[in-house]
């Protein structure tokens, strides 16, 4: 089954953040081989800095490195009609995300700054589909995952700036609590910005406080808003691969049938500090060259409908509807 795939969430860019590092080293998993390979159509590369000193410094460097990117020939940026044209056939098309808003504005920064270097990144990559506001710990603008810290004052902020710029907001790493501050303010001021989470999985198939409940997952159904599915085995099943269709029924069964999309996580591991979670992937989902062997499961488990919305129309939907 060799479908089109599009992909929601990797970290390639905080990998070439080191000179040395190179997008075809198949160590890396979303290597451009192996997007390649997996029949990648998009590929969303999110910008990451964790909350600490000079934070803005590694956002906009990988602003760059995503600039170069485009010059280069394997890659394009992606647009939802450009990728049909003769020309990108054999080509990776690519978009930018920002995975921690400490990408873009420190702690103790003056938010004006904190704006203007958001806008630096804009400007370099061309287009940001998503922002985080937060990763696993707390920030100024709100509570991260690990976290039960809210929307703070300049989160609000944060969000009255984001209001007309068609960038979707992702609750992939927030905490709880953030979660359901964001979706009320936006509410309450009537603010008409896209929601996903963009590498998440469900708590009731496996306890996690990255993968979502119950109620955030009906809260992005009735959004309209995505849900990509992670491959690291710490929000699947630390034993099981096989509950990674068991997360897709859990979704389905939820009403997520137009939500549903792939957001694998695949990052370089090879030094990862925290041994205890090694290996980070089954093999069946090591890689980017795993897409097309997940199609054909998910084809033969559900539907060749189900399996073609999961793989690229979920998110095509989205993306058309976030820039009209």
């Amino acid at each position: 089954m060799n479908d089109l795939n599009i992909d929601l969430h990797c970290d390639l860019l905080y990998y070439l953040l080191n000179s040395d590092s190179k997008n075809d080293d198949k160590e890396l998993r979303c290597s451009l081989p192996n997007l390649k390979e997996g029949n990648i159509k998009l590929q969303v590369m999110a910008i990451y800095a964790a909350t600490a000193q000079n934070s803005t410094a590694e956002g906009i460097k990988q602003s760059e490195i995503f600039s170069k990117l485009l010059k280069n020939e394997d890659f394009f940026l992606f647009d939802t009609e450009n990728y049909k044209n003769i020309e990108n056939k054999d080509r990776v098309g690519v978009l930018a995300s920002i995975e921690n808003a400490s990408s873009f504005c420190e702690e103790d920064s003056n938010l004006d700054v904190g704006f203007k270097n958001l806008e630096t990144i804009i400007k370099n990559t061309q287009k940001v589909l998503y922002i985080g506001i937060t990763h696993h710990s707390e920030n100024r603008f709100g509570g991260g995952n690990n976290s039960e810290a809210g929307l703070k004052a300049d989160g609000k902020i944060l969000i009255d700036y984001l209001a007309d710029k068609k960038i979707a907001i992702d609750l992939a790493h927030t905490s709880d609590q953030l979660a359901y501050d964001i979706l009320n303010y936006t509410d309450q001021i009537n603010y008409n910005i896209s929601i996903l989470a963009s590498h998440s999985n469900y708590r009731s198939v496996y306890q996690n406080n990255r993968n979502l409940p119950d109620e955030l997952v009906k809260e992005v159904i009735k959004r309209e808003g995505l849900i990509g599915l992670n491959f690291i085995k710490d929000y699947i099943d630390h034993h099981h691969p096989d509950r990674f269709y068991e997360h897709i029924q859990y979704g389905l069964d939820l009403g997520a049938e137009n939500c549903i999309a792939y957001g694998a996580d695949f990052f370089f591991d090879k030094d990862h500090p925290d041994q205890s979670r090694y290996p980070f992937f089954f093999d069946e989902f090591k890689d980017a060259t795993k897409y097309n062997s997940i199609n054909k499961r998910i084809a033969e488990d559900f539907s060749t409908e189900i399996m073609e919305k999961i793989s690229h129309k979920n998110a095509l939907s989205f993306i058309e509807k976030l820039w009209e």
